[in-house]
């Protein structure tokens, strides 16, 4: 079994370093299909993350295209009509396939979107389903046997549909090599980063992130539902501490050290790292710095005890291990992706 998905990460590994463009090469094609009553917000996110013009980057970073089965298609509950896209047959050249999510969740989808969603994979497209999208990719029968991710509030109408799927239900997103999922709206963005990350490394998904003005990375294994009561006391945002601890993560920085910082105890520490960003302060702390460590890989760091130590990860050893477990690379071959 750990073969195999070693297999499966190598095999990710080596998308990714195809899909990085570079000087005179074709731009990785993104194509989003959108039917019937599909979410707005998920296309919005799309639109967001892969579409747009790129000039704080001094380049495009996609080939982003809208298609629809019909030349008119209602959006959700009717409240807009999309016109204008390209038909179906866009879905053919797509590098990357975003698959239609939409609420009626047990209306079956059209038999010429699920056959073009079988095409491209059979031809090693990458897969992304958006929320409810995860029933879209399962009624088309790419996910039999694989690990995929949905809405929280259809897990069990999922799995009653769909038993040879390997659904998670309380994660943000899953990236099972060529197929990706992300479970509701705001995971959409979060996986839409990752990929972005996949393609171009730390440096680019942050820049994109920071035009978003959203979290940079949230790893995939967090929490879909956070419990969040309305508080009858002050704010404790966790945002300064946060921006405090960014400017220090090269020193030993420690939990107990947020907890001083905070004036709590480890406990509350903890307790509100949960309700705030659905991981730990330790988590929290091991996921920026391994952001550090990447970006400084990125542009050209190759000793990796340097990596290490000014990460705030301490040895080579340490960066290695976390790494891979994280990201499924080790630093060299991270550096081979990414540097050549």
């Amino acid at each position: 079994m750990e073969q195999a998905v070693r297999a499966v990460r190598e095999a990710h590994a080596e998308q990714g370093k195809r899909r990085a463009v570079g000087a005179g090469e074709a731009l990785h094609r993104v194509v989003v299909i959108v039917d019937e009553n599909s979410n707005p917000f998920e296309l919005g996110c799309a639109t967001e993350v892969f579409g747009l013009r790129r000039p704080e980057l001094g380049r495009d970073l996609y080939d982003f295209r809208l298609c629809s089965p019909e030349p008119r298609t209602p959006m959700r509950d009717g409240f807009f009509t999309l016109t204008g896209v390209a038909g179906l047959e866009a879905a053919e050249t797509a590098d990357t396939l975003i698959v239609p999510n939409r609420p009626d969740v047990e209306v079956p989808r059209r038999p010429a979107v699920l056959a073009a969603i079988r095409r491209a994979h059979a031809r090693g497209a990458r897969l992304v389903g958006f929320c409810s999208g995860a029933f879209t990719l399962a009624e088309a029968g790419v996910l039999d046997g694989r690990r995929a991710t949905a809405h929280w509030q259809w897990a069990h109408s999922f799995r009653s549909r769909f038993p040879s799927v390997r659904l998670e239900t309380d994660v943000l997103f899953v990236d099972d090599g060529d197929i990706l999922t992300a479970a509701g709206s705001s995971a959409a963005l979060d996986l839409g980063l990752y990929i972005v990350r996949l393609d171009h490394g730390a440096e680019v998904a942050n820049a994109v992130s920071r035009r978003l003005v959203f979290a940079a990375h949230r790893d995939g294994g967090q929490r879909q539902f956070v419990e969040r009561p309305v508080p009858d006391v002050p704010d404790e945002s966790l945002a300064p501490l946060l921006a405090w601890a960014q400017e220090r993560l090269d020193t030993a920085l420690t939990v107990s050290d947020l907890a001083a910082r905070a004036s709590v105890s480890q406990a509350t520490l903890h307790r509100r790292f949960r309700a705030q960003l659905g991981t730990t302060p330790l988590a929290w702390l091991t996921g920026e710095r391994l952001d550090v460590a990447c970006r400084m890989i990125e542009r050209g760091e190759s000793r990796f005890e340097v990596v290490a130590r000014r990460s705030g990860l301490g040895t080579a050893a340490n960066l290695r291990a976390l790494m891979r477990r994280r990201i499924g690379l080790t630093p060299l071959e991270y550096r081979n992706r990414w540097c050549g």
